[in-house]
């Protein structure tokens, strides 16, 4: 497949562009859109045959669900079964880098929900996203746009990587927001319960909808059957090379000081504040140990930088559980091979 790249600046978007790709959408064809959490890898939600192509393109397992996108809140509404009460909540934080797991009606198609009666639903903020959604004129499924188990992509680069000559257009948008994908939140029950924590956190939730639950997977404990969601059941994020994560301690730089003799040339991806005590090391810095934001958004983009080195190892600092950063150490969790703590 020949692949079209089209490159724009989302803050002055340029509509004949944004209609070639929306006519790709309307037609079954594969779209590589940027939104403001990760770029995703868009087909025609209504249209079996494109939702399948997607599968086909990432490798993805078919009993991982896809979300579906939609431009304004209001079309969900045809879609999935809400009260008014909910619906007052969810307006709280969209559009915005959050998806919805509620329960489903007959028109969205089961290879959308792996065959579930629940479906997940979302408002991205992206400018690109949003119109290229509002163009197409039908909800666009959309995973990450990265081959199946490795890290998400968070700059155009990495979407040509995985994706040229498997899609019909790409969209460069440059560079995005936040760099993990979005916070997922079950709806269906009496208490809601995130499934995949994202950049709105658990306090933020807590401010709307109250009591909410956060099961043991999120911390990498337990195991997942059923996936109501993307990113709950499989490995993923993960580089191909082996990857250790060192959990975050007041002991985690005698940990990583033992870890590293047992490998000829390991890469250490550490705090700005924790380079020094390993000169003579090959170092990627991921930001102050503080900067949860920082390092969030450079996350995926560092494993694919270390994936491509010539290190045998890589050893990567987690930060502590606690608001965005539960996000990022269940991204990290899914992407290691091996786990230390103290």
């Amino acid at each position: 497949m020949e692949t079209k790249i089209l490159k724009m600046n989302p803050f002055d978007i340029d509509f004949k562009k944004i209609n070639i790709a929306a006519e790709i959408i309307k037609l079954g064809g594969l779209v590589v859109f940027p939104t403001e959490t990760v770029y995703g890898l868009g087909a025609n939600a209504l249209n079996e045959n494109a939702v399948k192509s997607i599968y086909k393109a990432k490798g993805r397992p078919s009993d991982n669900p896809l979300i579906m996108h939609f431009d304004k809140l209001e079309k969900i509404k045809d879609f999935v079964y809400i009260s008014e009460n909910l619906y007052e909540k969810i307006k709280v934080f969209i559009p915005g880098p959050i998806t919805f797991v509620l329960k489903r009606k007959n028109i969205v198609p089961n290879i959308i929900t792996a065959n579930m009666d629940t479906v997940a639903v979302r408002i991205p903020i992206h400018p690109i996203a949003n119109k290229l959604i509002e163009m197409s004129g039908v909800p666009i499924a959309a995973p990450s746009a990265n081959l199946s188990g490795k890290p998400s992509p968070t700059i155009a680069e990495h979407v040509v990587e995985d994706m040229k000559g498997r899609v019909d257009i790409i969209i460069d948008g440059g560079n995005v927001d936040f760099g993990l994908e979005s916070t997922v939140i079950d709806l269906t029950e009496d208490i809601p319960t995130i499934l995949r924590p994202g950049p709105i956190t658990p306090e933020n939730l807590k401010e709307v909808f109250g009591e909410i639950k956060i099961p043991e997977f999120i911390y990498g404990k337990g195991k997942v059957d059923t996936a109501k969601a993307p990113g709950m059941k499989y490995r993923h994020y993960a580089p191909d090379k082996k990857t250790i994560l060192v959990e975050y301690s007041e002991n985690r730089i005698d940990i990583i000081k033992k870890i590293i003799k047992n490998y000829k040339n390991p890469l250490l991806v550490l705090f700005e504040e924790d380079k020094k005590y390993f000169n003579g090391y090959d170092i990627i810095t991921s930001g102050n140990k503080n900067d949860y934001y920082k390092i969030a958004v450079n996350l995926f983009s560092i494993l694919r930088t270390a994936d491509k080195t010539n290190n045998d190892v890589i050893i990567i600092e987690g930060v502590k559980d606690k608001g965005l950063g539960i996000s990022i150490m269940n991204r990290l969790r899914k992407a290691s091979s091996e786990i230390w703590g103290e």
